[in-house]
């Protein structure tokens, strides 16, 4: 008799659902079935696709980099630019100032002083506008990439019709 009521007991078990149960419902069964697809992939037109898959995923960052690099190095030279600019224009304040008169330089320098702080954030949002511009196309390249790889898995992962 103690036999039934183990084997009663065991029953009830399998029956009521667990949370293992529930994992493996949600996790692990997908997972399988993912696997199983893999497994039924034939092996020399998956491996080409994914060595082509990961050729084009260096070519697709190989040119998200050489953006970014175009882009610091338009960055890069064009505040030297506005250095330079800058610099040029404070030698030739200072040299048109007159040592006989120095409230009239305090005035020009405390107007040049507002002009360049204007300026100054003018550039830097030209700077920050060229800088996203620029990382704006190299997330571009690597989105379409990323695209494209999602589109190659799901078509590598759909079961074959027969």
């Amino acid at each position: 008799m103690a036999t039934s009521s183990k084997s009663s007991s065991a029953a009830a078990k399998k029956a009521r659902p667990t949370a293992t149960d529930d994992v493996q419902d949600a996790f692990i069964k997908p997972l399988k079935g993912m696997a199983e697809r893999l497994q039924t992939l034939p092996l020399a037109g998956a491996a080409g696709a994914i060595v082509e898959s990961g050729r084009k995923d260096l070519q697709a960052l190989v040119q998200a980099n050489e953006k970014s690099y175009q882009g610091l190095q338009a960055v890069v030279q064009r505040q030297t630019e506005m250095l330079k600019a800058s610099i040029v224009e404070w030698q030739g304040a200072v040299k048109g100032m007159s040592p006989t008169e120095p409230r009239e330089n305090l005035a020009k320098l405390d107007a040049m002083g507002k002009a360049a702080f204007k300026q100054a954030l003018d550039d830097i949002r030209e700077l920050s506008e060229l800088a996203a511009k620029s990382q704006a196309e190299a997330f571009d390249i690597v989105s379409e990439r990323i695209r494209s790889n999602v589109d190659e898995v799901s078509k590598l992962l759909q079961p074959k019709r027969k």
